[in-house]
């Protein structure tokens, strides 16, 4: 087994825990079976390809002048329900400032909430038809990916704005989404990077990477596998199995792992990581047996602690999109929503609706084209602001800005997404409880 020395990529942020799971990816599978780069069975994987011209917004002719109207698209019910407060919180906080700061155009924005669902109903579909129906400029969501991709055509076939705050699949960087999609969160091709550093520099020199059948899980995991590659460790030192996440049992898997004898375990996945876990554990291969186990944005929550017994998880290392908002930010928010316990993914909301509104103050226009087109051009290149209010003025002078927001640097890319990623470094304790042992940033 490799010697675990523990990378540490910024300023340690003590004891704070956080509650991040399953929040920006895809919550329901179509396939079955499961597949091994390094022997098992066999079974077609959904691969996405990165390499393309991303399609850009044309900025039409005539500006529209009405006040600004957002809609949200977030998870109010559903499997990723947990999700919505932050987000909602975030949503409400940006439309407050914006509007205390002056407003679009000098008109108040307006915010028409509504609820996402998951992918078992057709929850989004309807509140999309609502808030097309209500005028929305922009649309804020969705949480998960495979809810974006059910609603993404027909929004920007009506001309909208959807930015979501928590979308991570590659499948979006080369979506035919008319240049109207864009989101905060950073794309899995930057995940796959830190999740990488992060079991290289553990010292593991012989890996298997259980991943989930969707495009988030086999996306995140093909990624991961080039990033292990390029650091080093030989392919026939990386076996990869993808499993059906509904599945009654993962013995099977988990078998298949422990007979590969690694010295690191990845586990893509979401809330069927609990049963994962707690069968390598039965097989003395779990976290607290000594395994190098690491996770992501889809289990590395303290929801996973509750799910597993205590202390399976201890030491189980992983990576998540987040940022040290700070805790005036977390203050805000729960000014906003008294009952806030997490704070996930509430920046990238945040900055969602202030990018947006500051697209609209450099368009001249609140139409969702005209907003579209001068995204990208206020996250970088410019001069650096970090505030609404201290940005307005400078748009309104004909200033080209470059917005860092409350997560940070944006740069967006043509694809409209940020070209740097920031994770947390989380580990489990003794207690399946979660703490942030510092950032990994990766990019350009």
């Amino acid at each position: 087994m490799a010697k675990r020395t523990y990378v540490r990529t910024a300023a340690v942020l003590g004891a704070a825990s956080l509650a991040l799971f399953g929040c920006s990816s895809n919550d329901d599978s179509n396939s079955s079976d499961s597949t091994s780069a390094a022997g098992g069975s066999s079974a077609a994987e959904e691969t996405v390809s990165t390499d393309c011209t991303p399609e850009m917004a044309t900025a039409g002719a005539t500006p529209v002048t009405t006040p600004l109207v957002v809609g949200t698209l977030l998870p109010e019910t559903g499997t990723l329900a947990f999700l919505g407060p932050p987000e909602v919180a975030g949503v409400q906080l940006a439309i407050n400032d914006v509007n205390e700061a002056g407003g679009v155009l000098a008109q108040p924005v307006q915010l028409i909430p509504g609820d996402s669902g998951d992918t078992t109903t057709d929850t989004a579909t309807t509140t999309v038809d609502r808030l097309l129906a209500g005028g929305s400029d922009v649309i804020i969501g969705a949480a998960s990916s495979s809810v974006s991709l059910k609603v993404i055509d027909k929004i920007a076939s009506a001309g909208v704005v959807q930015f979501s705050p928590a979308n991570t699949s590659d499948q979006f960087v080369c979506y035919a989404d008319k240049g109207q999609y864009f989101r905060t969160a950073p794309t899995d091709v930057l995940q796959a990077q830190a999740l990488s550093k992060l079991i290289a520099e553990d010292g593991a020199q012989r890996v298997s990477i259980l991943a989930l059948n969707d495009p988030y899980g086999t996306g995140l995991a093909s990624n991961t596998v080039d990033n292990l590659e390029a650091a080093g460790i030989p392919s026939d030192q990386i076996q990869k199995i993808i499993y059906d996440p509904n599945a009654q049992s993962f013995n099977a898997e988990v078998d298949d792992v422990k007979t590969f004898a690694p010295d690191a375990v990845a586990i893509i996945g979401f809330e069927e990581s609990a049963k994962i876990i707690t069968r390598m554990h039965e097989v003395g291969i779990g976290p607290s047996d000594g395994m190098a186990v690491f996770g992501v944005d889809g289990n590395m929550g303290n929801a996973l602690g509750e799910s597993v017994a205590k202390p399976l998880l201890d030491t189980m290392r992983g990576t998540t999109p987040l940022t040290d908002v700070g805790p005036a930010f977390q203050d805000r928010l729960k000014a906003i929503n008294p009952a806030l316990v997490d704070f996930n993914y509430a920046g990238e909301s945040y900055d969602a609706v202030v990018i947006s509104a500051l697209a609209a103050e450099q368009a001249k226009s609140t139409a969702g084209t005209d907003i579209a087109a001068n995204i990208n051009s206020v996250t970088k290149d410019g001069t650096k602001c970090t505030s609404y209010a201290q940005c307005l003025p400078l748009v309104k002078a004909g200033t080209d800005i470059d917005y860092d927001g409350i997560t940070g640097a944006l740069n967006f890319t043509d694809g409209g997404e940020p070209a740097t990623g920031s994770y947390g470094n989380l580990v489990f304790g003794p207690d399946n409880t979660l703490t942030t042992d510092g950032f990994i940033v990766v990019g350009e």
